[in-house]
């Protein structure tokens, strides 16, 4: 994407981030006129459609995205959401579904696996084993009555 279409892509995309879904539509369709395979720009097409409650239109522009990247499991979550919001459950559990199987696809080398320095703040504190000393005889348990 050249700066000018990215330029266009940032302002649909605060559009977006501010509720006016009219505006971030103009903005992807501008994108879309200009670059028909514009993936990034097509996915926010459909969630914009989905936000302003045009469903089937959210649907007609995620089976476009799914043309274009068939085995992406945001593509799928988002047509799941998406018929979900319409009524149409088998839909959307057939999608569900999809977006399950292509995140098992997915190789390890784009799953989110990044173990560098770099995201060290950003981990969780591993736990550290203790030294626990299990009793070879518990102690007696008063309260319990062996009689």
């Amino acid at each position: 994407m050249d700066e000018h279409m990215q330029k266009i892509f940032d302002d649909g995309i605060f559009a977006f981030s501010q509720n006016d879904y009219e505006d971030a539509i103009s903005n992807f369709e501008k994108i879309l006129a200009s670059e028909p395979n514009q993936f990034d720009a097509l996915q926010s097409l459909g969630m914009a459609y989905y936000r302003m409650e045009n469903y089937p239109k959210a649907i007609e522009i995620g089976h476009l995205a799914e043309k274009q990247k068939p085995d992406e499991q945001s593509v799928h979550t988002n047509l799941s959401l998406f018929y979900m919001k319409n009524g149409e459950k088998l839909k959307a559990e057939h999608h569900g579904l999809q977006a399950r199987i292509a995140a098992w696809k997915k190789p390890d080398s784009e799953k989110n696996t990044d173990t560098s320095d770099s995201s060290e703040e950003l981990k969780m504190a591993e736990t550290k084993p203790e030294n626990i000393v299990i009793p070879k005889k518990f102690p007696d348990m008063p309260w319990k009555n062996d009689d």
